[in-house]
């Protein structure tokens, strides 16, 4: 009787133990659903001006496609270019929508603190926070984390201009907002200054996994070009390639659609007119 006793309670211990457990996980679960919802809350409505052009959005089709065949551990990818004006931002939000639309969770990281155009560009007409109030400890993930109109996109605007950009990426908590965003989304597309005069996109290459170099057709010579490949890779930087920009179709029949052929990959064309 007494071995029985000592049975019935030591199930019951168990079974209080494992209720424990239970409840413990339910609250941890919970409450990551609570700051999940809690950042979904926010949100922005974002108009793009670009009209409908079939070759650059094709080659924004296949320019995903590569980067999903670069490997499931290529995640975390900037994008840069070697002047300003080139097309940059629009190629990373444009491929930030279609990498949504692909079914991947995508979030576009303007990490451009000196002199974004991303709120301007698309219209974004409500107060937003950004990178740099994160970074300088004025406001937690939740508060700049936005979702957007467009499928499976989220987006993080760059926030005011700050005086320190460089000090600001190179710290550890823009390290660790990477590795934070790196477990919630599929794909983290960053777009960066450019590489002309400051070292901005070197100093995030540090902690992506990947960078696109984006080129404008006719404007940058190969050593431009080649200066910027090395300084990003001088940084750790892991070049994926380079993407050819606002190729004349008219003018260069052969990018009309896209190319191969660099050293870095691939090259993809638009019409001029539309770029």
């Amino acid at each position: 009787m007494d071995q029985e006793r000592r049975s019935q309670r030591e199930m019951m211990q168990e079974n209080e133990k494992q209720a424990r457990t239970t409840y413990t996980n339910a609250q941890a679960k919970a409450a990551m659903s609570r700051r999940d919802n809690k950042a979904s809350k926010l949100r922005v409505e974002l108009t793009d001006p670009r009209k409908s052009n079939y070759f650059y959005e094709e080659a924004l089709k296949t320019l995903r496609t590569n980067i999903q065949f670069a490997g499931a551990d290529i995640k975390t990818i900037l994008v840069t270019s070697c002047f300003p004006n080139e097309g940059k931002s629009d190629v990373v939000f444009q491929l930030a929508k279609e990498m949504g639309m692909a079914g991947k969770k995508t979030v576009l990281l303007d990490a451009d603190i000196r002199k974004s155009v991303l709120v301007q560009r698309y219209l974004v007409d409500s107060d937003v926070k950004g990178l740099s109030q994160y970074l300088s400890g004025q406001a937690p993930v939740r508060d700049i984390l936005y979702g957007t109109n467009y499928e499976n996109m989220d987006v993080i605007f760059a926030g005011p201009m700050a005086p320190n950009p460089s000090e600001l990426l190179n710290g550890k908590v823009f390290a660790k907002l990477m590795i934070e965003l790196k477990q919630r989304y599929d794909y983290v597309l960053i777009d960066t200054p450019p590489m002309a005069n400051v070292v901005d996109a070197a100093i995030v290459g540090k902690v992506c996994d990947g960078a696109i170099l984006l080129i404008e057709s006719g404007l940058v010579g190969y050593r431009a070009a080649q200066k910027a490949i090395k300084q990003l890779e001088k940084s750790g930087t892991h070049m994926l390639g380079a993407v050819l920009n606002k190729v004349d179709a008219r003018k260069e029949k052969y990018y009309s659609y896209y190319s191969y052929g660099s050293k870095y990959g691939y090259g993809y064309g638009q019409n001029h007119e539309n770029a």
